[in-house]
C-alpha cells in the first residue's frame, strides 16, 4: 500500500511537535519519502519499505524498524540510539555519523552500507551480515558481533576494544591491522590469519 497523504502528513505533524507518543507506523510504504530531520523517536516502523528514504539528522531513537527494509536509505547523523533494528536490510545504507549507541542489529543486512564514523558503542550486531561495508573509524568497542559476516568489510581506525567477534568472519576484511582489538573476544573468529 503506497503511503496517503494522511500518513505523511502525520509524520510531519509529529516531527513539528515532537510528541513523545510512540506512534504505529508499522508496514507502512514510505520509499523514497523525505523525513530528513523528522521526531520519530519511540515510532513503530517494523515492516515499513523505508528504501531510499531520506532520514538524515532524524531521530530514531528507541524506535522499532525490525525487518524494516531500508535499502539505500539515507540515515546520516541520525539519531539511532537504543533502535530496535532486529532483521532489517539496510543494504548500501549510508548511516555515517549517525549514533547507534545500544541498538540492536542482530540479524541485519548491512551488505555495502556506508558507516564511517559512527557510533555503534555496546550494539549488538550478532549474525549481522556486514559484507564490504564501510566500517572506518567506527566505535564498536563493547559490541557483540558474535557470528558476523565482515568479509571484505573496511576496518581502518576501527575500535573494537572489549568487542566479541566470536565465530565471526573476518575473510578479506580490509585495514584490519589498524583496527583496535584490545580485550576483543576472538575465540572461533575466522579470517585472522
Amino acid at each position: 500500500m503506497r503511503t496517503t497523504f494522511g500518513t505523511l502528513a502525520l509524520i510531519l505533524v509529529l516531527a513539528s511537535c515532537g510528541t513523545p507518543d510512540p506512534q504505529d507506523l508499522s508496514s507502512q510504504d514510505l520509499s523514497g519519502e523525505y523525513l530528513r530531520g523528522a521526531d520519530l523517536s519511540g515510532a513503530d516502523l517494523s515492516y515499513s519499505d523505508l528504501s531510499g528514504a531520506d532520514l538524515s539528522d532524524a531521530d530514531l531513537s528507541e524506535a522499532d524498524l525490525s525487518d524494516a527494509y531500508l535499502v539505500g536509505a539515507n540515515l546520516t547523523r541520525a539519531n539511532l540510539t537504543g533502535a530496535l533494528l532486529v532483521g532489517a536490510d539496510l543494504t548500501g545504507a549510508d548511516l555515517s555519523f549517525a549514533d547507534l549507541a545500544g541498538a540492536d542489529l542482530s540479524g541485519a543486512d548491512l551488505t555495502d552500507a556506508y558507516l564511517s564514523n559512527v557510533d555503534l558503542l555496546l550494539a549488538n550486531l550478532s549474525f549481522a551480515d556486514l559484507t564490504d561495508a564501510n566500517l572506518s573509524f567506527v566505535d564498536l568497542s563493547g559490541a557483540d558481533l558474535s557470528y558476523a559476516n565482515l568479509t571484505g568489510a573496511l576496518l581502518v581506525g576501527t575500535n573494537l576494544t572489549g568487542a566479541n567477534l566470536t565465530g565471526a568472519d573476518l575473510t578479506r576484511a580490509r585495514g584490519r591491522w589498524g583496527a583496535d582489538l584490545t580485550g576483543a573476544i576472538l575465540q572461533g573468529a575466522i579470517g585472522l590469519d
